[in-house]
């Protein structure tokens, strides 16, 4: 989760967020290149004599201020592109979660399993336990195997919300009678936070998400204790 005076983003724990964090660190040099380059231009117009006039209206120059950016959008466009593909593809899932949102909490069902559906409140500030983060923890976690497709039915019962999941690269919108889907996989066991990401009303920032993650074997002796 992320840290008091957090720059960056939150470490990746699927290949979907590692895919988007290199895409920002692309963008982000690209963008860093373009604006030391209109700083440098400008800082010459303002300290040199322009000796050169004529070669503001040359075609040459007008050839280039043209094709340059069609150029950069194309490299920015085509790693954005893939990696928006890699996002819908959803192939074969080894596992269906269902959630909806609510004014202000999560339900879970385990499509799978019969009778396998769970409320998600908060945990009140007064009931944390030593070492458990105030409006991040949650009555009922939901609990995953790791290094497994499992696919993500979004939807909300009453207004819009947005399950977010930062580290997992999960950011997918809840709309009352629409379904969304969304694909999560994770590379390491652990237990990750997010948020709803849509002003829903008054309690708003009350709706947290806690993914417990873990391997397959726990998952299962876990599923044992709730069916």
């Amino acid at each position: 989760m992320a840290y008091p005076v957090q720059l960056g983003f939150q470490d990746a724990a699927s290949p979907i967020m590692e895919e988007l964090m290199y895409f920002h660190d692309h963008t982000l040099m690209i963008v860093f290149l373009i604006s030391s380059l209109v700083l440098y231009i400008i800082s010459l117009m303002l300290t040199t004599e322009l000796t050169h006039t004529n070669t503001m209206d040359a075609q040459e120059v007008e050839t280039v201020w043209t094709i340059l950016p069609a150029v950069i959008l194309i490299l920015i466009a085509l790693p954005s592109l893939r990696i928006l593909y890699m996002m819908d593809e959803i192939t074969t899932p080894s596992l269906t979660l269902k959630t909806m949102g609510h004014q202000w909490y999560w339900s879970y069902e385990y499509t799978d399993y019969e009778n396998l559906c769970f409320d998600s409140y908060m945990t009140p500030s007064s009931d944390l336990k030593p070492g458990e983060l105030r409006l991040l923890e949650v009555d009922n976690r939901v609990v995953l195997p790791t290094e497994m497709s499992i696919r993500m039915l979004i939807s909300s019962e009453d207004v819009l919300h947005s399950w977010t999941v930062p580290s997992l690269g999960v950011k997918t919108d809840a709309i009352p009678g629409r379904l969304n889907q969304a694909t999560l996989m994770t590379s390491r066991p652990g237990i990750y936070y997010g948020q709803c990401s849509e002003i829903c009303g008054a309690n708003h920032s009350f709706m947290p998400i806690v993914l417990e993650l873990v391997p397959l074997k726990h998952f299962e002796e876990w599923l044992l204790t709730m069916l």
